[in-house]
Parts: C-alpha cells; structure tokens; sequence
C-alpha cells in the first residue's frame, strides 16, 4: 500500500485464505451427506415407532430444526460449519441455524430491537426470494399448462 491507494475489496481479496475447492466439496459432500443420513435414520425410527410417512417426514423435519437450533445455541453448529462448509446448508439445517445465530448474536440488543428486529435478518431474504421464485415458477408452469 506504499504510495498508492488501495480499494478494500482488493485489500481483502489480498488477505483471505485460499481454499481448496477439492478439499472443501468432499468435507461438503461428506458432512452434508451425514445430516441426510441422520435425518434417514431418524425416519426410519420413527416408522419403526409406527408413526406413518408422513408423520414421520414432519417429526424428522422437527428433530433436525430442534437439534440444529440447540447445537447453534451450544456453540458447536458453527464447528461443524467451519469443517464441513456448504454442507451444512442442507436447506432444513442451515435454515435453523439462519434463524438461531441471529437471535443470539442480538439478544443483548434486547427482546424487540434486538431479538425480534433482527432474527431473520440472514432468513430474511431467503424467505422473501424463496416464496418469489415459487410464485414465478407457478406463473410460468400455469402458463404453460393453459397454451
């Protein structure tokens, strides 16, 4: 930075970590993998218990919300995070831990400006462009459907 004046982006992009995007997809692959597994071994469980399919597709949704939103809480979500990456995005878990990180990062804040002003801030807009693609998609699957 002697002498010349240097944007943040390309200050940043001079000190972050390079990854490995071999490395990173298989720990993705394998830690992504293991949540769905658990979540299989969960509805097989609960069928075993006789609950129906359904009912157990809803209860493992249920389980895996819970358990993820209490590891968050515990500290050891954002662990399995840092190893197993874009793995940990399966959309249930990584979900919950959208919502939960949040609350707690702000809680300090108080129940209202922090807690509830601020608990979907990384939700947020996945909800919001989540439920416009829906839209989008029904609209132009409509449409096809009528011509």
């Amino acid at each position: 930075m002697e002498g010349r004046k240097m944007h943040y982006k390309d200050y940043a992009e001079e000190r972050a970590k390079k990854s490995n995007i071999l490395t990173d997809c298989i720990r993705a692959f394998i830690v992504g993998g293991a949540i769905c597994t658990l979540g299989q071994l969960f509805h097989d469980f609960y069928v075993q218990m006789g609950l129906t399919e359904k009912e157990s597709g809803t209860l493992v949704s249920v389980t895996l919300i819970f358990l993820t939103a209490l590891l968050t809480g515990l500290g050891v979500f954002d662990n399995i995070a840092k190893v197993g990456g874009a793995g940990t995005l399966v959309p249930i878990t990584g979900f919950a831990n959208s919502v939960v990180s949040p609350a707690i990062d702000n809680k300090a804040e108080g129940m209202i400006l922090g807690l509830g002003a601020k608990i979907f801030i990384i939700a947020g807009p996945v909800i919001l462009y989540g439920t416009l693609a829906s839209v989008v998609y029904g609209v132009i699957y409509w449409l096809m459907q009528v011509v």
